[in-house]
């Protein structure tokens, strides 16, 4: 059986969690509560020495990074969660860098929460992840803008599985999407997959 470490609300987590039900695969979930701190426990940091969710025990081996994660299931699970070609695999890559690289780890709740407490709350969290979550779909909506149903090809891919997570926390810091109304169709279409819908964060609420 597969075990994942993770949290609910987790986007890196979520991301795994969409790639696992999309190749059909069982899973444990084991809770890591970041509220009260429980990536910092010592048996947590002997899974992840960064203290981050998720962790995944795959194969007898203990897997940390969601994208290296899913990339290990695409390797050996198969899926087409990359395409078959380099050019292809680039253009997935380059658009699940844009969210697990350029905005999540600028609106980890970390980060903003230092951001808060050296301006003595000048920025507001919900300011801080409106800008720059904002900000980082809008570049991601120019890039996808000749998609309709997924960011990439005509099926599920990697792209898809961070493109969701990020929506999801657009709308918990209500950032308009007025702007990005293609990633708007193509979260709706994404949505309604039973393999997505399965990794909501509501189904997995503590």
């Amino acid at each position: 059986m597969i075990r994942l470490y993770d949290y609910w609300r987790s986007s890196a987590s979520y991301r795994v969690r969409i790639a696992l039900a999309h190749l059909g695969l069982d899973w444990q979930s084991v809770p890591v509560d970041l509220t009260t701190g429980a990536q910092r426990d010592p048996a947590h940091l002997a899974r992840n020495p960064q203290g981050l969710v998720p962790a995944a025990d795959l194969d007898g081996h203990l897997l940390t990074q969601s994208l290296a994660i899913i990339e290990y299931l695409n390797e050996t699970r198969g899926g087409g969660l990359l395409p078959i070609d380099a050019l292809g695999r680039a253009r997935v890559r380059t658009l699940s860098y844009a969210v697990a690289m350029e905005i999540h780890p600028i609106c980890n709740l970390s980060v903003a929460g230092f951001a808060v407490e050296q301006s003595a709350g000048a920025i507001p969290t919900e300011v801080w992840m409106r800008h720059f979550i904002g900000k980082g779909l809008a570049a991601l909506e120019e890039m996808v803008a000749d998609q309709e149903s997924y960011t990439f090809g005509q099926g599920l891919t990697m792209a898809d599985c961070c493109l969701v997570p990020q929506m999801y926390n657009a709308r918990r810091w209500g950032v308009d999407l007025s702007a990005v109304p293609t990633l708007v169709e193509i979260d709706a279409h994404l949505s309604r997959l039973p393999a997505v819908a399965r990794a909501h964060p509501d189904r997995w609420k503590a």
